[in-house]
């Protein structure tokens, strides 16, 4: 992992609500997380007895006392604000990255407005650290919308696809 990669990722933190991030790679251990202030705190260890390739911060981050448990992804739930039409589902981001219609710029989209998805339906790619992650819809219904730009960051929980069901 270079410099590059650590500031996107606490570029991605800035802007979301992420409040920890880990990742062990091969020769070294990385992990963020939001201090008091707000502002990312940077440790990281690297194997071998050589430097950290990174620099370190070392500000005191509070210890969390008895902090909720964080809740699990979901990926679709129903529409709760009253007006919304019944039976529309949204599809949500159940990770920080970059979104992708298509498997590539010549491959068609996954799903289009009119699109009739199913509960393994993949949906759309979310590119996060250069990985390449396929979600799947988790829904049954036909898209209504696609509610994100293609290439564009997505935060978690964003909403994706906004989904008639049935």
């Amino acid at each position: 992992m270079d410099l590059k990669q650590i500031k996107l990722v606490i570029d991605l933190m800035k802007r979301s609500d992420l409040t920890e991030f880990a990742v062990e790679e091969e020769g070294f251990k990385l992990k963020i997380r939001r201090g008091a202030s707000g502002s990312p705190v940077i440790s990281g260890q690297s194997y071998g007895g050589s430097a950290s390739p990174f620099p370190t911060h070392s500000a005191p981050a509070p210890a969390p006392a008895a902090a909720p448990a964080p809740a699990p992804v979901t990926l679709a739930a129903p529409a709760a604000p009253a007006g919304d039409e019944a039976g529309i589902i949204f599809v949500k981001s159940p990770m920080v990255g970059t979104f992708y219609k298509a498997a590539s710029p010549e491959s068609k989209s996954f799903a289009e407005p009119g699109t009739k998805i199913t509960e393994t339906s993949v949906v759309c790619i979310i590119e996060a650290m250069k990985i390449m992650n396929e979600i799947q819809s988790e829904v049954k219904g036909t898209v209504i919308e696609v509610l994100v730009e293609n290439g564009s960051p997505v935060e978690y929980g964003q909403k994706l696809f906004k989904v008639k069901q049935g």
